[in-house]
Parts: C-alpha cells; sequence; structure tokens
C-alpha cells in the first residue's frame, strides 16, 4: 500500500474502497500501529484536545457539565483534559488556564460558575477559542449555559398557579452567577404576578444548609410555597418541615432545581426544574469547535429547562388564602 492510502484510512476518509481499508486496518492491528497524535498536530496545527478549566467538582450539576462536555467531546474525536482550580480568584483561575495550554489544546471550555468570569477579572487568552459554561457577563466571549432565569420562573409561576400568595426561596451562594440567575427570575416572576419577594434565605449548594433554611421558614406560618435554588437544599428543607410535623405539600410546597436523579426518591417526591446537561455539554463542544475555523464569531446560547412535576406540590391550604 502507498503511503498516502493508508494515511487515507487512519484519517477516516472516503475515498478508500472497503476491501483496502480492512486489509490496512488488519495490518495495523497486526503490527499494534498506532497514530502519531504529536505528528498529526504539527502537520494539521491540530492537537484534537480540548482544556476544560472548572472550579467546582462537588455539586451535582458541575459533575454533570463535566461528564457532559467530556462525551461530547470524545464523540466528537476530541481528548479532553479536565484541569481543577479549587480556588475563586483571579491568579488560581489564570494559573489554571496556563496549565490546560501547557497540555497543547486547541480551545478551552472554562465553567467557574463565579463572579470572576465577569469584565476583565478572568484572564482569558486571545489567542485560543474559548466558550464559557455557567453563565457568564461577557459580552466578547462565546457563552452556554442553562437559561437559569426561565427555570427560575417556571418554579414561581407553577407555584402561584397552585394559588400560593407568594413564593419563598432557598436562594445559593451570592458568588455563583448560576444564583444570581436564578434569584433573578424568581424576582421577576413574583414582580409580573403583581407579588412582593418575601425576605431570602441564602443557602450554599448544600443539604445542611437547606436544611438551616428550612428550619427558620418552618417557624412562619405565612410559608406555604418554597423554591430551592437546588435540589440539595430543597432535600434539607422537606427534612426540617418534617421534623415540625409540617405535611409536605398539604401545608408548605417545595420545588427544587436540577432534576437530580435521586429527587423522584425524596420523599415526598421532589418537584423540580430539569437542566438537560447533555445539550449543554453537547453545544460547548460545537461551539468552541466551530470557533476554531471562525475566531471572531461570539455565539451566545441558553438551553431551555423543564418543569417536572411530582409529589411535593400541591394547591395552597384554604386557611392561607382566607
Amino acid at each position: 500500500m502507498s503511503a498516502q492510502t493508508v494515511s487515507r484510512v487512519v484519517t477516516g476518509t472516503d475515498r478508500v474502497d472497503e476491501q483496502t481499508r480492512e486489509r490496512v486496518q488488519a495490518s495495523m492491528r497486526e503490527l499494534g500501529y498506532r497514530p502519531n497524535r504529536a505528528a498529526r498536530a504539527l502537520r494539521s496545527a491540530r492537537y484534537r484536545s480540548i482544556g476544560v478549566v472548572m472550579s467546582d467538582l462537588t455539586s451535582y450539576g458541575s459533575v454533570r457539565t463535566w461528564e457532559a462536555i467530556s462525551r461530547a467531546g470524545a464523540a466528537s474525536g476530541y481528548a479532553v483534559a479536565l484541569v481543577p482550580t479549587a480556588r475563586f480568584d483571579r491568579s488560581a483561575v489564570a494559573e489554571a488556564i496556563e496549565r490546560a495550554r501547557d497540555q497543547a489544546v486547541d480551545g478551552l471550555v472554562i465553567a467557574i460558575g463565579d463572579h470572576l468570569s465577569a469584565g476583565e477579572d478572568l484572564p482569558l487568552p486571545d489567542d485560543l477559542p474559548v466558550v464559557v459554561v455557567d453563565a457568564s457577563a461577557l459580552e466578547d466571549r462565546s457563552f452556554v449555559d442553562t437559561d437559569q432565569t426561565m427555570g427560575a420562573g417556571q418554579a414561581v409561576e407553577h407555584l402561584l398557579a397552585l394559588g400560593h400568595r407568594t413564593v419563598h426561596h432557598v436562594a445559593g451562594p451570592e458568588r455563583s452567577y448560576s444564583a444570581v440567575r436564578r434569584e433573578q427570575g424568581w424576582r421577576t416572576a413574583l414582580a409580573r404576578a403583581g407579588c412582593a419577594p418575601p425576605p431570602i434565605e441564602r443557602g450554599d449548594w448544600s443539604a445542611q444548609s437547606g436544611y438551616d433554611a428550612g428550619c427558620r421558614l418552618r417557624e412562619r406560618p405565612d410559608v406555604t410555597a418554597v423554591f430551592a435554588a437546588n435540589d440539595q437544599m430543597a432535600l434539607g428543607v422537606l427534612r426540617a418541615l418534617h421534623e415540625a410535623n409540617i405535611p409536605v405539600p398539604a401545608r408548605v410546597s417545595v420545588v427544587g432545581f436540577d432534576d437530580m436523579p435521586e429527587a423522584a426518591q425524596f420523599w415526598p417526591p421532589l418537584t423540580s426544574i430539569h437542566q438537560e446537561f447533555d445539550e449543554v455539554g453537547r453545544a460547548a463542544v460545537d461551539v468552541l469547535l466551530a470557533g476554531l475555523d471562525d475566531r471572531e464569531a461570539v455565539r451566545r446560547l441558553l438551553v431551555p429547562t423543564r418543569l417536572v412535576v411530582r409529589d411535593s406540590t400541591a394547591h395552597a391550604p384554604r386557611k392561607a388564602n382566607t
């Protein structure tokens, strides 16, 4: 076989008949041949590798986002290198970006979910395509995220449609763009319905912080509906209400956000806002790869959410409406 024919088989082009392709692939298996990625990169100026910088690998949403990006990258024929950073400061993120660049990547996905992704605080490279995931205020960078505001609005509208006069909110940490977007969506939906937002409860995404918020909320007899910014905090709210013998949803309705698989196994099964993590991952990779050929284009994509209704929400108790 000529080197050109073998090259066509290795690169997967269609200009090789099936019999010849099978003979070349059989010889490759027999010889244990593997294409030299470095040599191919020198010829094509492409490394077939994506760097992913993430600041949080503990929350459900972050883990699912990473899984989705890695699967989408593999499906497109790209290796995906994870570079975590544990701190939320500019120098730590800059260091993580440099570590990713040292691994010879074609582009970067930045998923730090923090206010560092605003303005000039985040030192993003100009010589590589970059996609920011998990809510960004940057106007000149491509961006993919769940439509956080839409999801919060769906939660509030669902509860108001059940007759609840207002909806209390257990928000995520103020440094998180996702938490801020969800809080904004909660406020906007209440304002649209002519409802004044009640005092907010602040958590840190953990079930413990949701429990602490739930203990405070259960002391208020006017609370009939709670929207928690993620399912873990909603789980803590459910426990706090259960301990006080406050029935859910007969007395208080609860909605979460994420629709993690375990949400259907909570007691009662949790009504939640479903995020399409797989779609976010695919979109992030697609936008990044498109940026390899068109560096100037800025693509901004919000992936819709959907409400999943289970047994943790019901019509407002009559006493609350009299």
